[in-house]
């Protein structure tokens, strides 16, 4: 696999967090993982930073700030625009794919119900952007 990746995974649920965590370990995946439970404090948590992360991971169902909303000001920022934003969520509802593209989404991933499948999604999104050249801030 390429470069070691920066990432901010945005979920409001601790077990999905937990899930995504455990495929980076058992693989092996070279990332540093910031983690944020709304986009509220994704916000906080991008404007502390030293080092912009280079992928975003997004749900769209949080409490405060949802993951379009999280979105559309994220793309509407000089200074984050340029972070691709994949969104990882249960809804296969096609407005919400839809909206997510035309907000700036640069990937739309429905979230597996099988281990195997999920940990195959997350393979495959570490396997194409540790190859990406990215904007670096």
């Amino acid at each position: 696999m390429g470069k070691k990746l920066s990432l901010l995974l945005i979920e409001d649920d601790e077990i999905e967090r937990m899930k995504f965590k455990r495929v980076c370990l058992n693989n092996n995946l070279k990332c540093l993982i910031h983690e944020a439970k709304n986009g509220e404090t994704a916000f906080e948590i991008l404007n502390q930073l030293q080092e912009l992360p280079c992928l975003i991971l997004l749900d769209l169902n949080m409490p405060k700030m949802n993951g379009l909303e999280f979105l559309k000001i994220l793309k509407e920022d000089e200074k984050f625009k340029y972070i691709p934003a994949i969104i990882m969520s249960s809804s296969n509802n096609h407005e919400d794919i839809k909206t997510s593209y035309d907000l700036g989404a640069a990937g739309y991933m429905l979230k597996p119900l099988r281990v195997q499948d999920y940990e195959n999604k997350i393979l495959s999104i570490f396997n194409y952007w540790s190859t990406n050249e990215l904007v670096h801030q």
